[in-house]
């Protein structure tokens, strides 16, 4: 998807891949945007859904075609039913290197009966060691929902259905890192993690309820793509323009986009005080100074 004007141009990626748009087509435009990156014998495609399985062999995962400097990423997503203690599941961005950035969802199996946890991270230039951890408002397991991050040069949102579970606003005011100036993909990945996932490593992995399965209906990836020979320097001059490119809107950068609505801050504040378990910011165990980006 790309447009040749002298200029090294690329159209907004805006390539929504669900059951109601594309019918028996979903497969093939699936690929059109994202490929296997690892076992690809467990990356499975089953008539308009896309799964990624893991047994005692092996996880799995994908990976996005293409790179991208802001945007707004979400996948529809059921994940692993039954007992699914020990396993972890993937939804994230991130860019390549030692020094890169990256944004996770992480969702941590456990046995049936107990909760999801949805553990969300970010790493600045290499440093990570921000997690959050809550359950959920409803079962994960039961049906499809929608698992987003918005990124643009004032905050990084974490949503759950369109309803922030987390807030990273650039605070580079106060010297704390912001992620801007790498192109970063979109992955998933399935993998056994029974040594810390549930209950910090106590419960294991059960075997005998392999295959563990995460099925995709849909994903959907609105961005500016990033046109590597273009070099890195126009390409962050384009991506990182005002609100529009010769491609079309960039909407995620609007100013509506820079921080959270009333109704949105107020959703915010609920599901921590009524799902929130665990914030790095309130843990002295782990940092005796306060991150500076947690506020005071």
């Amino acid at each position: 998807m790309e447009s040749s004007n002298g200029g090294g141009w690329r159209m907004v990626m805006v390539l929504y891949v669900a059951v109601s748009m594309v019918g028996s087509g979903w497969c093939s435009k699936f690929d059109e945007l994202v490929q296997p990156s690892w076992a690809t014998d467990h990356v499975i495609y089953e008539g308009e859904l896309l799964k990624l399985k893991l047994d005692n062999s092996s996880g799995a995962g994908f990976a996005s075609k293409s790179k991208y400097l802001y945007g707004k990423v979400t996948a529809e997503l059921k994940l692993v039913e039954g007992d699914s203690a020990g396993t972890v599941t993937a939804f994230y961005m991130s860019s390549d290197g030692v020094n890169h950035n990256e944004f996770d969802f992480e969702f941590l199996g456990n046995r049936t009966g107990e909760p999801y946890l949805v553990q969300t991270n970010l790493y600045i230039n290499g440093v990570g060691d921000r997690e959050q951890r809550m359950d959920l408002w409803f079962d994960p397991t039961a049906d499809f929902h929608a698992y987003s991050i918005l990124w643009n040069p004032r905050q990084v949102v974490f949503l759950v259905d369109d309803t922030p579970i987390r807030v990273f606003p650039n605070h580079e005011d106060r010297g704390v890192a912001f992620p801007r100036d790498q192109p970063m993909g979109v992955y998933s990945s399935i993998w056994n993690a029974d040594d810390w996932a549930t209950e910090g490593g106590l419960v294991k992995t059960d075997w005998s309820h392999a295959p563990f399965v995460a099925t995709f209906r849909g994903l959907r990836i609105d961005g500016c793509e990033w046109a590597p020979e273009a070099g890195g320097l126009a390409e962050l001059r384009r991506c990182g323009g005002s609100g529009w490119g010769k491609e079309g809107r960039y909407w995620w950068k609007e100013k509506a986009m820079e921080a959270l609505s009333v109704h949105q801050s107020h959703q915010l504040i609920w599901v921590r005080a009524n799902h929130l378990v665990y914030d790095y910011c309130n843990d002295p165990s782990r940092f005796a100074t306060h991150p500076p980006e947690c506020g005071k």
